[in-house]
């Protein structure tokens, strides 16, 4: 089984338009998507709830907002899939593209990262400033991860990848945390086009820069630590 995990806050105008186009691109898959949201004032969580069970979606209501990181660490734990996707709620992260993370998990890999950086990927609607700081954070991240988008937050793996590993929820970047310190023997970057969201506003701020700095040192300094061991 199938389980995509979306964490959301305030996407009560994009969540029924990611469930309909999953539900079209997962037709003939057994799978769930599971809404992790934060207490959305929008009225996000119902929204989702309300188009079960047209839609096999399991709704996680959170009392306040937590963080991105930790509603995907949360939604591992209410999914009942064998194989997890990670992706936004904003449709930045198309939808058509998760049979293509599936494929490649179910041909072998262990995990399968959607990817800006590698042939046939892209980024669509960004101003040059956002690239700019996209490409200098991958670049940092490449330094202890083997991906070339080592911030996608739209990833596929085993849950397997995750059998007593403990994940750090800091931040944003889940995805790099997975890379980082997940069980996996194979790895493969799947290309994909961002597209920046269409409705709402965008959650990425200078609060975020920093919880990535972090994340890199603590990361970076728990391989060191293991070298040493």
């Amino acid at each position: 089984m199938l389980s995509v995990v979306v964490p959301t806050y305030n996407e009560a105008g994009s969540v029924t338009g990611l469930a309909e186009r999953l539900h079209a691109a997962l037709a003939g898959r057994e799978w769930e998507l599971v809404i992790v949201d934060d207490g959305s004032p929008d009225g996000t969580a119902n929204v989702a709830a309300a188009l079960a069970p047209r839609i096999p979606v399991h709704v996680v209501r959170r009392a306040g907002k937590a963080g991105l990181a930790s509603a995907v660490v949360a939604g591992f734990a209410a999914a009942r899939g064998d194989i997890l996707v990670v992706m936004d709620a904003d449709l930045s992260h198309p939808p058509e593209t998760v049979p293509a993370l599936v494929d490649a998990i179910e041909r072998g890999a262990d995990l399968a990262v959607g990817s800006r950086y590698v042939r046939g990927g892209g980024v669509m609607d960004w101003p040059l400033p956002r690239r700019v700081v996209s490409r200098v954070a991958c670049l940092m991240g490449n330094v202890l991860v083997p991906v070339r988008d080592a911030t996608s937050g739209f990833f596929a793996l085993r849950r397997a990848v995750l059998d007593g590993v403990k994940l750090n929820p800091i931040g944003f970047k889940i995805g790099f945390e997975v890379v980082a310190r997940g069980r996996y023997k194979t790895v493969v970057e799947v290309p994909y086009t961002f597209r920046d969201r269409e409705l709402g506003a965008s959650k990425f701020g200078r609060r975020e820069i920093a919880q990535y700095v972090v994340q890199l040192g603590q990361v970076a300094r728990d391989k060191l630590l293991r070298r040493i061991r």
